[in-house]
């Protein structure tokens, strides 16, 4: 009676620990890390701060894109406009500041809002017209990106290229730079900030109302319906909670690039889903993980530092990202499977 007390705490206990390391999250995390070592071994000029400055100034934006659209996937849809999209509300956020001479407050608002009419565009559009998720999110990418040309005149746009510019204050929350013995120390004050909203959309994905919602619409769309949730609603908030997301990863790579051409953000909505799907959010809805997804971006962060460190251009990146993301969609399809 004595062993069998012992015993089944300890059963427990290593069961959790394998299913933790069996995890998508657990192995997108170690893949991270694995990935971002064999790029310092291979290569010394990977080994200096600045290159991780680098892959985190990459990681803000991209999580940012990677967050929203996991809520998105998490209700079985898609976005395809979200790199677009991302593009155009920093086009017209920039212009509104150093053309027009509005004040930055107003200018970064308006990137956010831009963002949140798109979404609300798609969203409406698949929950309440009930079109295909891609063709909808196709349909508006090829909007905002026509969109932010039009405004911009296919001319730059720049936001405050430093804190200390007027205007430029809001960089600070991404990174502050520390001048010092002939030396500028940049703090990645962006990981402080991303962490918190993480952890934040996390627990909101697993531990509240509209989270379980949208996780179960995703797992069985039909059946949620029926036990009387608005599905349509949900479905809704889904979207909008993603251009909210698009909206500060506009900002996000304001602060940090400051300049912004016409048909920028075209391609990113691959890197965002792809870092969702490899951080274990399954494409058919009805599992999502807020940190897989941070690690996912992040280990394409990585991907992009260090492939031209050892002598490979942005092609190869392309080549191993639709790799990484069919491995990801067999792992999940044979989890799916064995869930059955």
């Amino acid at each position: 009676m004595g062993k069998r007390t012992i015993q089944n705490p300890i059963g427990k206990k290593d069961s959790r620990f394998v299913e933790m390391v069996k995890s998508q999250q657990f192995i997108a995390a170690a893949a991270m890390i694995v990935l971002y070592f064999v790029f310092w071994i291979a290569a010394p000029t990977f080994r200096g701060v600045n290159v991780i400055t680098q892959i985190l100034n990459s990681s803000y934006y991209l999580a940012f894109l990677g967050i929203g659209v996991t809520f998105v996937i998490a209700t079985g849809g898609i976005d395809l406009s979200l790199g677009t999209v991302m593009g155009c509300a920093a086009l017209l956020g920039g212009r509104l500041y150093s053309v027009n001479g509005l004040p930055m407050i107003v200018a970064l608002l308006v990137t956010v809002l831009i963002a949140v009419v798109f979404s609300a565009i798609n969203g409406y559009l698949i929950a309440f017209i009930r079109l295909p998720a891609f063709v909808a999110t196709l349909g508006t990418q090829m909007m905002a990106s026509g969109f932010g040309q039009i405004i911009s005149n296919l001319e730059k746009t720049n936001w405050p290229a430093r804190a200390s510019e007027p205007g430029g204050a809001f960089k600070n929350a991404f990174q502050i730079t520390i001048s010092g013995e002939g030396k500028n120390v940049n703090i990645p004050t962006g990981l402080i900030l991303l962490l918190i909203i993480v952890v934040i959309m996390s627990v909101i994905l697993t531990k509240t109302k509209l989270g379980r919602y949208i996780l179960s619409l995703g797992s069985n769309y039909e059946a949620t319906r029926l036990s009387g949730i608005n599905v349509r609603k949900y479905q809704f908030y889904a979207y909008i909670i993603n251009g909210v997301f698009v909206g500060l990863a506009a900002i996000a790579y304001a602060a940090i690039y400051t300049s912004i051409t016409a048909g920028f953000g075209a391609g990113q909505e691959t890197n965002a889903i792809a870092g969702a799907v490899i951080g274990g959010t399954s494409l058919a809805g009805g599992i999502a993980s807020i940190w897989g997804s941070l690690f996912g971006v992040v280990m394409m962060s990585v991907l992009k530092a260090g492939l031209p460190k050892i002598g490979l251009q942005s092609q190869w990146q392309l080549f191993l990202t639709g790799i990484i993301i069919l491995v990801a969609v067999i792992i999940d399809v044979r989890r799916n499977k064995a869930s059955n």
